[in-house]
């Protein structure tokens, strides 16, 4: 494990941004289940900013991730407008820092800090399911309106799996995952095709989060959505690409400490009612449908196979892997059945 001292590299990094002021304290508040880090860093003055540290991905996936943040942050109309963090600005730009020394490559952003409300509990009930379905088809749509002001990303799911396809050729892949190159080129082979059958030319693009784990978000007292914050794997995208960290949100099991990735809250009656209320906000099609176990197929490949060790702590990244091999692959044609969901919103 690389030995990085990152309140160094924040202390770089705000000075990079404004040597006028100095940094007083750096209090780490990361989740301490990936490998980024967010810090509260007190200023002489007395403000306060969030400073979030990465080396996760690439720089400039990083950069421009928080270029198309910021402007969707910037864009966002009542009742969004104050949903999302909003990045320091140098020169009327989002400001990041990139360290390079030796083998270390980290990258810095600051924000400043969001206000939150109320956590929603661990485990929902009926009527948290169906006012969160309502809230995230509103959500979802007024990300949709400001997707075409947006700066354009060239992060795209067809790249990140051509780009592990490529990795499984290479000798560092092979020795990754010299036991199972044969499943992985398969697996990457059937999204591709079915992505350019289902979704390509056809299904519009949005902003998406991805990681809606319940830590990630308030709520008001109504169950409003207040606040949005952890961008980690922020993307432009198809708007199913949430759907499956919402299905564990609402999952009979509720929220966990010790968590795997199995398919099986697609498949939950609780999930369908939250995508009943939400398609009553901003309706689904029948290709979105088929598609949300390509969705879920690309999230193993992508999150779990091509970046687990390097985003999630090495005990995740081992049990995470070891499971996709053992279950997760398998359980995508076994478990999921769109019919039954195209039944359920009676489409």
């Amino acid at each position: 494990m690389r030995i990085i001292d990152y309140p160094a590299i924040i202390r770089k990094a705000w000075e990079g941004f404004d040597a006028t002021q100095t940094i007083q304290t750096i209090e780490d508040i990361s989740a301490r289940v990936s490998t980024n880090h967010v810090f509260r860093v007190r200023l002489d003055s007395g403000d306060i900013v969030i400073a979030k540290l990465s080396y996760f991905g690439k720089y400039e996936h990083f950069k421009e991730d928080h270029r198309i943040i910021q402007a969707l942050a910037n864009n966002l109309l009542y009742p969004f407008e104050n949903v999302l963090a909003k990045s320091l600005l140098k020169n009327n730009q989002v400001y990041t820092f990139r360290y390079k020394e030796g083998l270390v490559d980290a990258w810095v952003v600051f924000y400043n800090p969001i206000r939150t409300m109320h956590k929603m509990p661990r485990r929902l009930d009926e009527h948290h399911i169906r006012r969160l379905g309502q809230e995230i088809g509103r959500f979802h749509k007024a990300c949709a309106r400001v997707s075409p002001v947006l700066p354009k990303s060239s992060k795209t799911l067809r790249s990140d799996i051509r780009d592990l396809r490529e990795i499984l050729d290479t000798e560092e892949g092979q020795y990754e995952h010299r036991m199972h190159i044969g499943i992985l080129k398969r697996q990457c082979d059937v999204f591709l095709e079915n992505r350019q059958k289902l979704v390509a030319g056809v299904v519009e693009t949005m902003p998406v989060f991805v990681d809606w784990n319940i830590g990630n978000f308030s709520v008001t007292e109504n169950l409003e959505l207040y606040s949005r914050w952890d961008y980690d794997w922020f993307r432009i995208s198809y708007r199913v690409m949430d759907f499956y960290f919402f299905s564990r949100v609402v999952s009979d099991i509720g929220d966990r400490t010790v968590f795997s990735y199995v398919i099986g809250p697609l498949m939950e009656d609780r999930f369908l009612l939250f995508l009943k209320e939400y398609h009553q906000v901003y309706p689904l099609t029948p290709n979105e449908i088929y598609f949300m176990k390509e969705a879920y197929r690309f999230f193993i490949l992508n999150y779990v196979i091509k970046y687990g060790r390097y985003f999630f702590h090495r005990t995740y990244a081992t049990k995470l892997q070891h499971e996709a091999f053992e279950t997760y692959f398998r359980s995508i044609d076994e478990q999921f059945d769109a019919e039954k969901i195209l039944r359920a919103l009676n489409i």
